[in-house]
């Protein structure tokens, strides 16, 4: 079983920064795919940045050039690094691993709150 344990949400004003971590109990973490989805209320849960064991990162449209994903495996950690946030941004931010045959893991979520 492993387990994802994020922090770093809060409340910021629009403009603002937050940088989201989390870290996970998995051995090899090195070895998986690191995401960041977001869930605003009422709507569906959306990607918001991965990077792959490669480091290759894909981000959101809606995020690109404002969001730097990257990973630390020696810390089996991945860092979301939030810029110019802006009201919208304002969801709950999850954190996911997926591991080995397909299994994914999820974190419990930070809440990143922005105001306008």
């Amino acid at each position: 079983q492993v387990q994802l344990v994020e922090s770093g949400g809060g409340l910021v004003q629009a403009g603002g920064s937050l940088r989201l971590s989390c870290t996970a109990s998995a051995s090899m973490f090195s070895s998986f795919t690191m995401g960041w989805y977001r869930q605003a209320p009422g709507k569906q849960r959306q990607l918001v940045a991965s990077i792959s064991k490669r480091d290759i990162t894909n981000y959101a449209d809606s995020v690109k050039g404002r969001f730097t994903i990257s990973r630390d495996n020696a810390e089996n950690t991945v860092y979301l690094q939030m810029n110019s946030l802006k009201p919208e941004d304002t969801a709950v931010y999850y954190c996911k691993l997926d591991y080995l045959h397909g299994t994914t893991y999820w974190g419990q979520g930070t809440q990143v709150t922005v105001s306008s």
